[in-house]
């Protein structure tokens, strides 16, 4: 017969609070696209995932996971897609699998470039609120010409 003990109570160690990496983005001019309305027809939802061809896989691709692609229109961006992941195509270059649906952030001024970049999760605008439309917040080439005078 076993004789019960009674329960140990183990102290309790304080470690250091667990931080998980913060995602890196991407921002990518929406070319072709002459509205904004015109580029959240491109995220109609009709398919779980979009594609967006580039020639390379981004080096730092890894920290991705969690990351978002931004849309730069009119030297603003102006709404994000999840990316999903990447996938290499017969033809040698990569896909870009990104959520098909698009959330439009607070414009924030940013010049344009060719290709992609990098941008950091402390860098990246915030989302608008539901309810919350793209005209309350100010539009892109005036928030560019604010941050020029350093106004905003």
């Amino acid at each position: 017969m076993e004789i019960a003990r009674p329960l140990q109570v183990l102290s309790r160690r304080t470690s250091p609070p667990i931080s998980f990496p913060m995602p890196l983005h991407m921002t990518k001019i929406a070319f072709r696209a002459s509205s904004l309305g015109e580029l959240q027809e491109w995220f109609d939802g009709k398919t779980p995932e979009r594609r967006l061809r580039t020639r390379y896989l981004p080096k730092r691709h890894e920290e991705m996971k969690g990351g978002s692609l931004y849309w730069i229109h009119e030297h603003a961006l102006v709404a994000r897609a999840a990316i999903k992941g990447f996938e290499q195509r017969p033809d040698g270059h990569w896909d870009i699998i990104l959520e098909n649906r698009l959330h439009l952030v607070h414009p924030k001024a940013k010049r344009a470039h060719q290709g992609w970049r990098y941008l950091k999760d402390e860098d990246a605008p915030k989302d608008l609120m539901e309810g919350e439309v793209i005209g309350d917040a100010m539009p892109g080439r005036l928030v560019r010409e604010l941050s020029k005078l350093g106004l905003v």
